[in-house]
């Protein structure tokens, strides 16, 4: 709902500032309401109630309009970079200055046109009072401003540990792969020299894209789909007709964006635990989907299956499904979730729900 909202109000900022921006909006109404009455009761109720409202709701919101989604469209020639758009240099703060300005004057030109007067009359009855509603205006701007910049910081600071959290998972998952694949090669060496060699090829060009992928900025789910059927063409070779897989990935989700390896040990899983064990081997598919405001990705094998104690507690997936669950949880704020549907001599199916990220 919150991103539907967004888009169609700040549908001219970046796609990764709008919601941010509505929720400092929505903040910013709530502590509005709280003023209006603050300065109806200071004024020993001298006006209506709703004047005070519609001075405090129009100041507010034309400082934050100023401050906040025009300072983001002018992050060019502000220097603030994304995700947050804020920066401490000089061009930043005579831009806030300004823009607290600009809003108090708009601001109060709306309430003076509701309430039928003006407020500059003051500057010839009263020009301190007038300085002392400005400067205070202004004091209250600055502490919504150094409060939104503190919590961009915080969630800057979220962000690069989450990131380094990561980086350790895939350090930890790329080894786990990879000695299994040799343990594999090292017995195809012995018994089918050709089979090895293809192996080796297929390895050769897994480990190409995983390293033309590590240097990549964006990691997509079209690129985390392309290594993993990278992958399971190597498997492939092993396991020759036991083995066949399928994705289904809709064409306007392949710009998504997901973790790096995330699905990769859950298929591990899946021909390890579920196909290998079968004499006949099976079939492994992975599905993408979109529903509401998420993504589904289901890793569906038709496998030997779990026992219902082993999906709650990983004692089987083991390495594969407990790190799958560290990464989701990693997520920003938590957001993603793993399921585990199975039953055994039926197969298994692991659902990852992620947070919806299209940009329009």
């Amino acid at each position: 709902m919150n991103s539907a909202v967004a888009h169609r109000l700040f549908g001219w900022l970046p796609a990764d500032a709008r919601e941010r921006a509505l929720r400092r909006l929505l903040v910013i109404w709530c502590f509005a309401f709280a003023i209006g009455l603050i300065l109806w009761g200071i004024g020993a109720r001298s006006h209506p109630l709703d004047i005070s409202l519609v001075y405090s709701y129009a100041i507010s919101t034309s400082i934050w309009f100023f401050s906040d989604p025009l300072r983001i469209a002018l992050h060019g020639w502000l220097r603030t970079p994304p995700p947050h758009y804020w920066a401490s240099n000089l061009r930043v703060f005579a831009y806030m200055l300004v823009a607290a300005t600009l809003g108090y004057t708009l601001g109060t030109a709306i309430g003076d046109a509701y309430a039928g007067r003006s407020t500059w009359e003051m500057v010839s009855q009263s020009p301190k009072r007038l300085f002392g509603i400005w400067f205070s205006g202004m004091v209250i701007s600055g502490f919504f401003v150094l409060g939104f910049y503190q919590r961009a910081k915080a969630e800057d600071l979220r962000r690069q540990a989450t990131e380094a959290r990561l980086k350790l998972l895939e350090t930890q998952l790329e080894p786990h792969m990879l000695f299994n694949t040799l343990a594999n090669l090292r017995v195809l060496i012995q018994t089918d020299p050709p089979r090895a060699v293809q192996m080796l090829d297929r390895l050769n060009d897994y480990l190409r894209a995983t390293l033309r992928g590590s240097r990549a900025d964006a990691h997509t789910l079209a690129d985390e789909c392309a290594r993993l059927g990278d992958y399971l063409e190597l498997m492939a070779v092993r396991m020759g007709p036991r083995l066949v897989f399928g994705f289904d990935l809709p064409a306007e989700l392949q710009a998504h964006p997901v973790p790096p390896l995330l699905l990769q040990p859950l298929v591990e899983n899946a021909i390890r635990h579920g196909l290998e064990p079968r004499v006949e081997g099976g079939r492994i598919d992975v599905v993408a989907r979109r529903e509401g405001q998420t993504l589904r990705i289901d890793i569906t094998d038709t496998g030997v299956g779990m026992a219902p104690d082993t999906q709650r507690t990983d004692t089987d997936g083991g390495f594969g499904l407990a790190q799958v669950r560290e990464r989701m949880a990693s997520l920003p704020g938590g957001a993603g979730s793993v399921q585990v549907s199975s039953q055994p001599g039926q197969g298994t199916t692991v659902r990852l729900t992620l947070p919806l990220q299209i940009t329009p």
